[in-house]
């Protein structure tokens, strides 16, 4: 998709350990890179299963993607459904799996969406317009309390409380109905010595409310638990993050399933009966370099983590 820039590709396919006549899901199909990618390095037989909840994302990325036919399925849904997907598509076990994690390039840039505090647009933020929760719900309605734990605890925000606060004052009077009015009330809460520094005085606050419209991290740990069983012995998956909320459970969810043994740490010998199905192969996150960075600068917090099912 134009203007669309796949982030950690290349290290995304090495991690994949493609194999020509593999089938592989794309959980977070958005405009298309890595399916793409993976697609122009599979054989005749190989398959790429895109997953995708907005529609006008899925719309705009099959049109593009349907030169490759049969060998690229489509599914508009949740990723926290990946086992009934491939349930019903007749699949059991595929050979990799791939999250791209976050809001996509193509929701960032239509402004509409809500998505960006650099664009003036209705306070919306859901990946899947049919869904009941929007931004506007949660800022013109949840409690001072309420907002003050989504701000700190999803976009760990310093100034979490006193962004709620001036939230509920302000709205006492009028709605908040846009982007920018919501800009306005986060940098009329900060103190000017932490506006001047650090990211956009709104980028913490924007996050924390799109994790929490879409449950980004409640529906996480499912569905990568859902990835690792579909997974074929030997099959890989890989996860992008662009947070380290979302990168912790990507961390600890993989280490459980590499590790699952609960006996206490001085038993000799386990006893619960809990074998390993994972193999860690990043043992830290892998970074994009210096040249992606300057190239994507949307790449600058990205982090990837490879397993391996055993």
């Amino acid at each position: 998709m134009e203007g669309h820039v796949p982030v950690l590709l290349e290290e995304t396919l090495k991690l994949l350990d493609l194999q020509a006549d593999g089938i592989y899901v794309d959980c977070t199909l958005g405009g298309g890179g890595h399916t793409q990618a993976i697609l122009n390095r599979l054989g005749p037989q190989g398959q790429v299963i895109g997953i995708e909840q907005d529609p006008a994302t899925l719309a705009a990325t099959r049109n593009e993607l349907n030169k490759y036919g049969g060998q690229v399925r489509f599914i508009q849904g949740n990723f926290c459904y990946l086992k009934t997907y491939l349930n019903q598509s007749g699949i059991s076990q595929v050979h990799g799996i791939i999250f791209d994690l976050g809001v996509s390039s193509f929701q960032l840039d239509n402004g509409e969406r809500g998505f960006s505090y650099h664009q003036a647009a209705p306070l919306d933020m859901r990946m899947d317009p049919q869904s009941p929760l929007s931004a506007w719900e949660i800022v013109n309605r949840y409690s001072e309390l309420e907002l003050t734990r989504i701000i700190r605890d999803f976009g760990e925000e310093k100034w979490a409380r006193r962004i709620a606060r001036f939230i509920v004052e302000r709205r006492s009077r009028q709605p908040i109905d846009t982007t920018t009015e919501l800009v306005d009330v986060i940098k009329a809460a900060m103190p000017a010595a932490a506006r001047r520094t650090g990211p956009h005085p709104a980028r913490r606050t924007f996050q924390a409310l799109r994790i929490a419209v879409n449950d980004e991290l409640g529906i996480l740990p499912g569905a990568l638990n859902q990835a690792i069983d579909c997974l074929r012995p030997g099959g890989r998956i890989a996860v992008i993050s662009f947070h380290s909320l979302e990168d912790r459970v990507v961390k600890d969810t993989f280490r459980l399933a590499a590790n699952p043994c609960t006996c206490p740490p001085d038993f000799p010998v386990c006893c619960c009966g809990k074998p390993a199905v994972l193999r860690i192969i990043t043992r830290k996150p892998i970074q994009p370099s210096a040249a992606e960075i300057e190239r994507n600068p949307r790449s600058r917090s990205a982090r990837l983590r490879a397993a391996e099912k055993i």
